[in-house]
């Protein structure tokens, strides 16, 4: 799915501003017809945006169901002829939309962008009322799972079984855009080299009828460097520059849809960073040499927006992450807003791209059940429908994000349950899928410790090894000498077992801000540092271990309880982004390796 964008031949409007917003708990809206009229009892609300943080009442916060989301919007009279296109880059967990009085779009899934041609509906040149129902409900059968339990007095709250708090709304830009009838629907590429020369593979998809596809490639002067025809060809740049870790040079690819008489019938612009990702052995290998990730995971998170993007933020953590030193990070746990990406490949950021498939697993933390090992997959549970929700995710991740350079490697799961029988037929045409519909980038799937390597029943579906491991924190806190000792006979194993890359994915304690100690203890920032710097002693003497991303870049909102105070504090940052002693250390370690 192409990205709106301004053009010869195309023109957008956000719809970011102030909308309407009424929660519907009990479900009243669908039946009552809310999207024919003005919301009636309804607030202010900003989009993008999370809702559940703006307004200090914990009806809002911890509401289940239904929100309704209104806005009038104004379609110029000169879109008149063109095709006209509702799109929204997310809506957490569902939504269905509406032009007027018709509905045009539904759509399962948090994280992924959705639209509809909404052509018929749109009145150019006059007002046109947008309405969209987004419902934030957690299933068996959702990405990620959950389910809604009902009180003795009637509330309704929602379980889940991931460590964030589950926050909702139309967390991304929503856009208004058109297109030329006959127009460009799709742009693939696929980059390589021969020697010094540049080898970009490219397929242009396009509806209607058109006579000539002109595709030219650009360099970042916008001198033309390379020409095809044909809607599937390949562009050869000779002395090309490569994209690589630290270096986000771009191409620009420039799609163009022409008729009999040579007029341009539509026209599209594709960035492309040229470069190679693989794995051979033990090494994980970027245009061919060894790379190693220093990084984080992250979460998109922040006080009162919650989820909703930001740029000032974004550009923030960005500029915090070369701070420290940081070459990665992972988008734990699931894709971010597609201007993260941009933003990444730009400025020579390396990507682990994930699914929002986190909490399959029940028996992590006791699980849904409060004893004993359960069936995380099985029909009671995560099943059929559940896989294909998954399989729908990794579909609209993979058609999102397969054009990004900074984008190395695809996670499809995080931490799931990984020891099972019934986990190697729930994820084995899940990996192959992936690979099917791109063979260019490596997949893995993030491994929590749950067994020993020798009982893991899907490594060996996959291309790395990703693991979270909390040695001296979940498993033995306050007792680091015994983490270097297990972690570093872990990894052994894993290496010993597997001939692929291995990189850790998470590891860290939490930490409050300000609390300190002569004699390093838990929650301390003295145990934070000391902590890292036991699991750094161990990744340096395994040779195995291509990696390091420290859980977590900054403390983020999870669902109240008692075993959180004020959300994870794992983050070398505060929420407000001020370091932590551990990002003074980790900027020493990594900005040295440099």
């Amino acid at each position: 799915m192409l990205r709106p964008q301004d053009g010869p031949t195309r023109e957008r409007r956000s719809l970011g501003g102030l909308w309407r917003l009424r929660l519907d708990p009990e479900g009243a809206g669908r039946t009552e017809g809310w999207w024919r009229s003005p919301l009636t009892a309804a607030v202010d609300i900003p989009v993008p945006a999370s809702y559940n943080d703006i307004f200090p009442d914990a009806t809002v916060r911890d509401h289940v169901g239904d929100a309704w989301y209104q806005t009038s919007i104004w379609a110029p009279a000169r879109w008149a002829g063109e095709r006209i296109v509702l799109r929204f880059d997310a809506a957490t967990h569902r939504a269905t939309a509406w032009i007027n009085d018709t509905e045009v779009v539904t759509h399962e899934g948090g994280y992924t962008p959705f639209e509809a041609d909404v052509t018929a509906h749109v009145r150019p040149g006059a007002e046109n009322r947008v309405t969209v129902v987004v419902n934030n409900e957690l299933t068996w059968e959702s990405i990620p799972p959950g389910r809604v339990e009902e009180r003795p007095d009637g509330r309704r709250t929602q379980r889940y079984f991931h460590d964030f708090f589950n926050y909702a709304g139309l967390h991304r830009p929503v856009w208004l855009y058109t297109t030329p009838r006959t127009h460009i629907s799709d742009i693939t590429v696929a980059t390589s080299f021969e020697a010094t020369t540049g080898v970009v593979d490219y397929r242009v998809d396009s509806t209607g009828e058109a006579d000539t596809v002109r595709v030219a490639l650009r360099d970042a002067s916008g001198a033309e460097v390379a020409t095809a025809t044909g809607a599937v060809g390949t562009l050869r740049v000779p002395d090309v520059h490569p994209w690589a870790p630290g270096d986000g040079y771009l191409y620009e690819l420039v799609a163009t849809l022409s008729d009999t008489s040579g007029g341009i019938v539509d026209d599209y612009r594709q960035s492309v960073g040229v470069r190679t990702v693989e794995t051979r052995g033990k090494q994980f290998l970027i245009n061919g040499d060894p790379f190693y990730f220093k990084g984080f995971g992250k979460h998109e998170d922040a006080a009162v927006r919650g989820r909703g993007h930001d740029d000032v933020l974004m550009v923030h953590d960005f500029a915090l992450l070369e701070w420290t030193g940081a070459n990665s990070f992972r988008t734990s746990h699931y894709p971010y807003a597609e201007e993260v990406l941009d933003y990444a490949d730009r400025h020579g950021v390396v990507v682990i791209d994930e699914t929002a498939a986190v909490g399959l697993n029940l028996n992590i933390g006791g699980g849904v059940f409060k004893t004993g090992k359960v069936a995380t997959f099985s029909s009671d549970t995560i099943g059929e429908r559940a896989r294909h929700t998954h399989l729908q995710a990794i579909r609209e991740l993979v058609a999102r994000d397969k054009n990004h350079p900074s984008v190395v490697l695809w996670s499809i799961a995080n931490e799931p349950d990984n020891v099972q029988p019934e986990a190697r037929d729930y994820f084995a045409p899940l990996a192959a899928e992936t690979r099917r519909l791109d063979p260019t980038r490596p997949v893995a799937y993030v491994n929590a410790l749950m067994g020993s390597p020798d009982q893991c029943a899907v490594t060996d579906l996959f291309d790395v090894v990703l693991l979270n491991r909390y040695y001296g924190w979940y498993f033995g806190p306050d007792d680091l000498a015994a983490a270097e000792t297990e972690l570093e006979a872990e990894l052994r194993q894993w290496a010993e077992r597997h001939d692929k890359p291995i990189v850790i994915t998470e590891y860290g304690a939490d930490t409050y801000p300000g609390l300190h100690s002569a004699v390093p203890s838990p929650w301390t920032e003295e145990y934070q540092t000391e902590l890292l710097d036991v699991y750094h002693r161990v990744f340096d003497r395994v040779d195995a271990v291509v990696g390091e991303q420290v859980w977590h870049f900054a403390d983020f909102a999870t669902a109240p309880g008692v075993f959180r105070v004020d959300g994870n504090k794992k983050g070398v940052f505060t929420r407000e982004r001020r370091p932590k002693s551990a990002a003074f250390s980790l900027r020493a370690r990594w900005r040295k390796a440099d």
